[in-house]
């Protein structure tokens, strides 16, 4: 069968099924599985996007920049809200579905090419396939430059195949502690290990001690490091998306090598970054924000504190079981007036009613508990009032079933 037969509601599926394989570090069936494709990563020049946090505003601003300076520039990202194509984009565009199910078909088959050539080898993982695919596509559609967003890590990530002119390091915090390290320095150098001799380092605010990480990373690979301020003026942005559009600027002009167009960075600037404060609705004005560990959420109260103004605000909030909820609505309960606790589909979601009482243990407001999302978001708009303010995060995954449309299911588990 070849790949025009796979439609992207096929492609969807597949995808899918591999959930049931997990996560596997290491790179050696990644680099098979370009090999099969005939290493499209090596057919376009890269920047390696890797954090805790900003990783796709950043990618997006930086694509964007480079090009409205005539370079046809593609992104991958992750993870993605309703459809997985969203995760390819060229020229500020998502890929056509059609064009997506083509291109997961080009890497089931290289995929099916390296088993029989390997019998012993373990399936290719969900996000492996996802990014042979995403690769390949680019590739065929000549992008001249890629912005590649890290899944997780670095070091063992699926995208640590690109031979990338500039890596971007935008933040370090303290997740995903059962795969990348218990410490920020550790973390840090996990994500670090995709530096390249030579390259140009792009780092986001970060902690010291993970500052120091990267500057002892630049030096090994005699690398360049860019640490770019954050402007005092330019667009009205949230503070964190500033700080983003910051890291996308320097990015870019490290990889075209002079002084960018103003107009560029101010159209960059309004590149609209799903599910990263997203105005959605108004009277009340609803923003959905995936911040879900505390940094980020930390992030989120400080630009949910630009715009409040006084109103009332209620909270829509779901945790997963693996991330810090207490630190995490630390961040944000001395903003809310009102608290709906939900959970998404995630199967790892905490149940309403216990982060409900974590809410009260935390001294928050007694918090209302729906299950479903939708009648949650109901009910905090009901409880913000017309002239309120309605902020729902804590997990990609409850800003994902909000997005999908109510018969479609959303966002993969992983």
């Amino acid at each position: 069968m070849s790949s025009a037969d796979w439609s992207a509601e096929r492609a969807e599926r597949h995808l899918l099924s591999l959930e049931l394989f997990g996560m596997r570090f290491g790179l050696e069936r990644m680099r098979r599985l370009l090999t099969a494709l005939d290493s499209p990563q090596h057919r376009f020049e890269s920047i390696h996007v890797v954090g805790t946090n900003g990783k796709s505003s950043v990618a997006r601003m930086t694509a964007s920049i480079l090009e409205r300076h005539g370079y046809r520039a593609g992104a991958y990202l992750s993870p993605h809200l309703v459809s997985f194509a969203e995760r390819v984009r060229v020229s500020e565009a998502d890929i056509a579905p059609d064009d997506f199910g083509a291109a997961v078909g080009r890497a089931v088959g290289a995929a099916e090419l390296v088993r029989r050539a390997a019998p012993g080898e373990e399936q290719v993982t969900q996000f492996e396939l996802l990014t042979a695919a995403a690769l390949d596509e680019l590739a065929r559609r000549e992008v001249e430059v890629a912005v590649v967003e890290a899944g997780l890590g670095g070091r063992h990530d699926a995208t640590n195949v690109l031979p990338s002119r500039v890596q971007v390091l935008t933040s370090v915090g303290l997740e995903h502690t059962r795969w990348l390290g218990s410490t920020v320095t550790e973390i840090a150098r996990e994500k670090l290990a995709v530096v390249q001799p030579g390259g140009t380092l792009v780092l986001g605010d970060l902690p010291p001690e993970a500052e120091r990480e990267a500057r002892a990373h630049a030096r090994a690979a005699g690398a360049r490091l860019v640490h770019p301020p954050v402007p005092a003026g330019g667009p009205a942005l949230p503070g964190f998306q500033r700080r983003n559009l910051a890291v996308a600027v320097a990015a870019a002009e490290a990889f075209h090598g002079g002084a960018l167009d103003p107009a560029a960075v101010v159209a960059a600037a309004a590149v609209p970054v799903p599910g990263r404060f997203e105005r959605v609705g108004r009277a009340p004005e609803t923003i959905l924000d995936g911040a879900h560990n505390p940094a980020g959420a930390a992030a989120l109260a400080a630009a949910v504190g630009e715009v409040q103004a006084g109103r009332p605000l209620a909270l829509v909030v779901s945790v997963l079981d693996d991330k810090d909820a207490a630190g995490l609505l630390g961040a944000l309960l001395p903003l809310c007036r009102h608290v709906v606790a939900t959970a998404s589909a995630h199967p790892r979601a905490v149940p309403p009613a216990a982060l409900g009482r974590l809410v009260q243990r935390l001294g928050g407001p007694a918090a209302v508990t729906e299950a479903d999302p939708r009648a949650a978001l109901r009910r905090a708009r009901a409880l913000a009032g017309p002239q309120g303010l309605v902020l729902v995060c804590g997990s990609i995954y409850l800003v994902a079933a909000l997005k999908a449309p109510p018969d479609r299911q959303a966002a993969s588990t992983l």
